[in-house]
């Protein structure tokens, strides 16, 4: 970590002089020091671990307040070369709050320490266990973390509308570890900790090899490949992310959700808008879960319009020629079991993300169905509409959109009368469709954002007739971290998705003003979880159902991305209560051919969907 000197030096101007403290006096029982800003004369600690730019220190004559750390943060470069991890110190320092950006917590640490004297060598380290009682190191507690709420600031809950409605460092609330995550982590901050039992959440979360994992202690929401699903009002703030080891190894690339982990020994410690765990050295992968992918879905098109099968799949980024294509392929053929109709999302255009004002996207689609074919044997057809430049947010160039995959010996478009870039579609008497395909549209609503796709179809034998409402709405940019200084957190892009929600809904519910009866599918990328207000807000606009909840699907295996330290579902399917009920609990599946897979295996971040649907005419 790196610090203003010249703010540490104005602190030392300006600090009253606090002696003969302790460790608990420095951290207190709140977020910010109640020291901060002020010296310090005659603080006695532990040396427990050495890091690059300085060490933790652990109270010799730890309090009995759960609330109050028992270790701090001792930052230099220079103070420490001749310490070692059992050596006894004194010294007299600077209290400092620190953070690398406004949406962070604040790190209190000691600066400037001086008069260091080491007063014994060779004392024991003992690590406190988590997912324990404490044996007198930090005094007696119950040292496993809560699994439902951050922070008492949530509201109850940590996706709550509005957001950044308070913040931490101005509340600055009492902590309250047994109840409330952030508190919990907050209230061991720098100490030393043996995590035993390790399960790893994913693939490594970023390009520095940190890793999110929980431990031997009580979870929530895990799932049957041992993750952590959202659920509603849970985001699994007992988890933990594995940051740099602090002796230079480096922490292993091959992770996958569900692999076990040796157990790890290191410090806790509050990086870049998260609560870490340093390793005093790397861990390692133990063992991982078998199969390493999951089964094909039991779900199979039969043909027939009481028996069609749809699928959905974010493909990301997916370009002509892309290296990603046999995998992709591998996935709708042989894991979704070549379905009638698939949902696909982030189609770029001809060139790839390349900004040459290329928006057509045929070669990208077409070399995906004429591999589709030369795979399964089914000539595959699609339908898109271009967007215009650069309008619907992605890679710069690419023009991502949405498309569908369909198979002709099955479905067609019913009347086809595609609409253009900027031809905003329309419900028709019938009910009909003014363009076929066309886009909904409702500037400014989505405004560097895809435009739902939609479409009118029907059966080859002429027995069905269906609506398919092809979504990919505001992605969540913008968020700031579950355990950021905002609460609740600021949740990217939400108000531009409860506005798509309702123009989508609004448009789905004049088809069933019409036709109560009608068969419609509304599915893709919503990029929001079922429980919040954007989804809540569809579902009542639209009149539609979620097939999650039709088929009674259990809520932890309700997934289709990892992000951070859960399993999450931004990709929905939605349907009418015509086709809903003939939805039993074998008639969708998420399959998670992604999100279990190892890197090398992985062709999209999004897992896919498959349903089994009935689109007869009522």
């Amino acid at each position: 970590m790196k610090f203003l000197q010249s703010f540490t030096a104005l602190g030392l101007i300006l600090a009253p002089y606090a002696s003969a403290i302790t460790v608990a006096e420095i951290t207190g029982n709140k977020y910010l020091s109640p020291l901060s800003r002020s010296a310090f004369t005659n603080l006695t600690g532990l040396v427990t671990a050495k890091g690059p730019n300085g060490l933790w220190i652990r109270s010799t004559t730890p309090d009995k307040i759960d609330e109050t750390s028992e270790s701090v943060y001792v930052f230099s470069r220079t103070v420490g070369s001749n310490l070692t991890a059992g050596d006894i110190i004194t010294l007299d320092g600077n209290v400092t709050e620190y953070r690398s950006s406004n949406d962070y917590l604040y790190l209190t640490e000691v600066t400037t320490p001086r008069n260091v004297r080491v007063v014994s060598r060779g004392s024991p380290v003992q690590p406190v266990v988590l997912g324990a009682r404490t044996s007198g190191i930090i005094g007696s507690r119950d040292v496993s973390p809560p699994t439902k709420q951050y922070s008492g600031l949530d509201n109850g809950d940590v996706f709550g509308v509005p957001n950044n409605v308070s913040r931490i460092s101005q509340v600055n609330p009492v902590l309250d570890p047994s109840k409330y995550g952030m508190d919990f982590w907050e209230s061991l901050s720098g100490e030393l900790v043996l995590i035993k039992g390790v399960t790893a959440l994913g693939r490594q979360a970023n390009s520095f090899g940190d890793q999110w994992v929980y431990g031997n202690w009580p979870v929530t929401g895990q799932n049957s490949r041992g993750g952590l699903t959202v659920t509603d009002r849970d985001s699994n703030p007992e988890t933990i992310i594995v940051g740099s080891p602090l002796d230079g190894t480096r922490n292993p690339n091959t992770t996958k959700l569900g692999d076990s982990l040796t157990d790890i020994t290191g410090i806790i410690q509050y990086n870049f808008g998260f609560y870490s765990i340093l390793p005093l050295t790397a861990p390692s992968v133990k063992s991982s879960r078998s199969p390493a992918l999951p089964p094909p879905a039991d779900i199979k098109s039969k043909g027939r319009c009481n028996a069609l099968s749809f699928a959905d799949y974010n493909i990301e980024n997916f370009t002509p020629g892309n290296s990603r294509i046999p995998l992709v392929v591998d996935h709708i053929a042989t894991y979704l079991n070549s379905p009638s109709v698939v949902f696909v999302q982030e189609i770029q255009d001809n060139s790839g993300a390349t900004n040459n004002g290329v928006v057509d996207a045929n070669l990208t689609l077409s070399g995906l169905t004429q591999a589709l074919q030369a795979r399964t044997g089914i000539p595959y057809d699609f339908v898109d509409v271009d967007p215009v430049n650069n309008a619907d947010g992605g890679q710069p160039g690419g023009n991502i959109r949405n498309a569908y995959l369909f198979n002709p010996k099955e479905v067609r478009l019913y009347k086809p009368n595609p609409g253009s870039s900027t031809d905003a579609n329309a419900v028709l008497p019938g009910p009909s469709l003014r363009f076929n395909p066309g886009r909904i549209d409702a500037p400014p609503v989505f405004t560097s954002s895809r435009k739902p796709l939609v479409a009118q179809w029907e059966t080859v034998d002429g027995k069905g007739n269906f609506f398919t409402v092809n979504v990919h709405w505001t992605s969540k940019g913008g968020s700031t971290s579950l355990q950021g200084d905002p609460r609740p957190p600021v949740n990217g892009g939400i108000n531009n998705r409860n506005a798509q929600a309702n123009v989508t809904g609004s448009f789905i519910a004049q088809i069933l003003a019409q036709d109560r009866n009608a068969a419609i599918i509304a599915a893709g990328d919503f990029n929001e979880f079922a429980t919040v207000e954007p989804l809540e807000r569809f579902v009542q606009i639209s009149g539609l159902k979620d097939l999650d909840v039709v088929s009674d699907t259990p809520k932890v295996e309700r997934y289709t991305y990892t992000f951070g330290s859960s399993q999450q579902q931004l990709d929905h399917m939605y349907v009418s209560p015509s086709v809903a009920k003939y939805v039993g609990r074998k008639d969708f599946e998420h399959v998670h051919v992604n999100t279990w897979a190892a890197e090398e295996d992985v062709a999209s971040d999004h897992d896919p969907t498959v349903a089994s649907l009935n689109v007869c005419k009522r």
